[in-house]
């Protein structure tokens, strides 16, 4: 299986933790990442003050913060095939630890 490299080029803060991301083939995503913040590395990113502390990070061109969360590029890029599953981690996880 192949699996497509995509590379973050911009992003821009649109509303509290939404980010329109900007990839290298000239495409984008809008982006609310509210539901998933859940568990031990997305979880302190409910700290709004920490969550707009983003940036790309130069040598994987993707999204990072600096408590060490990120996300592989392609995640971001096909973002709509992937946030129902990690919405439902998100929540899986809030309920086995609440």
């Amino acid at each position: 299986m192949v699996h497509p490299i995509y590379r973050v080029r911009s992003f821009e803060i649109v509303k509290p933790y939404t980010l329109r991301v900007q990839f290298d083939d000239n495409t984008e995503q809008t982006i609310n990442f509210q539901p998933i913040l859940s568990g031990e590395l997305y979880g302190p990113l409910r700290n709004l003050s920490l969550f707009n502390q983003v940036q790309i990070d130069l040598e994987v061109q993707t999204l990072v913060w600096p408590n060490g969360a990120d996300f592989d590029p392609a995640t971001l890029h096909d973002w709509p095939e992937h946030v129902n599953f990690l919405t439902a981690r998100a929540r899986q996880w809030e309920l086995t630890h609440a």
